[in-house]
């Protein structure tokens, strides 16, 4: 286990990177003997440092819900990251997003389903029926994913541990919503279906089932999980529930259109 002032050293260095968009070395790679709660640690030391400069927290995001990606990382669980108030993008319906590139080091777009709560969730023991009836509404979203720590090694192009990826905020630096909003008990949620267009081509399709056959299982998970840390979801806050296609990547001038059916679009632009 990493020591506190490791664990303060390397949030820094997360801290550093965001801002100066040049990515840091493998963690698990300098520490070998890193675990996973080192992870979070570290990513709850980055979070702190940011909240220090006046970000506010607005939600949660779980990564890792497939089981292809949890076998690809060698770990049997989803992680977890915060989403905070300088990440969110909101679409205005039949206009498209301009997001700023400049903000990120190598963007990826995943297709997700968030949840937005109107009571609290406390672990340990939440259940779906709990997550259902704590959600105000479920809404199409967009996750922004990036990499503050290389994805492959610099030297050897061994690809990250997972140790890495959780430290490094489960990856996230931004969400999309402004969709339509449904009720999260009358929408058949494994049906909620979304084609990912890039430059106007097909590139993702999928459906919620994707994220462990109902994506209100990953907020339950998720509140259980944050429990033993003394953590809450929030009533307010934004939950997403996890990416049901592969990430994209996206550069300075790409378009795209998530388009969710009767749930509505997203339409953005990296400029």
């Amino acid at each position: 286990m990493l020591t506190d002032e490791q664990i303060q050293q390397l949030a820094a260095e997360l801290h550093a990177s965001e801002k100066s968009l040049q990515q840091v070395e493998h963690f698990s790679k300098r520490f070998p003997g890193m675990t996973i709660e080192d992870g979070y640690r570290i990513s709850r030391a980055w979070v702190a440092l940011q909240r220090a400069e006046g970000r506010q927290v607005i939600g949660h995001k779980i990564g890792l819900t497939s089981r292809a990606m949890q076998i690809s990382s060698q770990i049997d669980e989803p992680d977890y990251g915060t989403l905070l108030d300088s990440m969110l993008y909101t679409c205005t319906p039949g206009q498209v997003l301009g997001i700023p590139t400049d903000r990120f080091i190598a963007p990826r777009v995943e297709v997700e389903l968030a949840f937005v709560l109107k009571a609290d969730l406390a672990g340990p023991h939440v259940d779906v029926e709990q997550v259902l009836a704590a959600t105000d509404y479920v809404t199409p979203a967009i996750e922004i994913i990036d990499a503050r720590i290389e994805q492959f090694d610099r030297h050897t192009k061994v690809m990250r541990k997972v140790y890495d990826t959780i430290s490094d905020n489960a990856a996230n630096a931004g969400i999309v919503v402004g969709a339509g909003r449904a009720d999260a008990r009358t929408i058949d949620r494994a049906w909620v279906g979304a084609i990912l267009r890039q430059n106007g081509a097909v590139e993702e399709t999928g459906l919620a089932a994707g994220v462990q056959g109902d994506p209100a299982i990953g907020i339950a998970w998720l509140a259980n999980k944050l429990a033993p840390w003394g953590e809450v979801l929030r009533a307010g806050q934004i939950v997403l529930a996890g990416s049901f296609t592969r990430p994209v990547a996206a550069k300075r001038g790409d378009a795209f259109e998530a388009d969710y059916g009767p749930l509505g679009q997203l339409q953005f632009k990296f400029v």
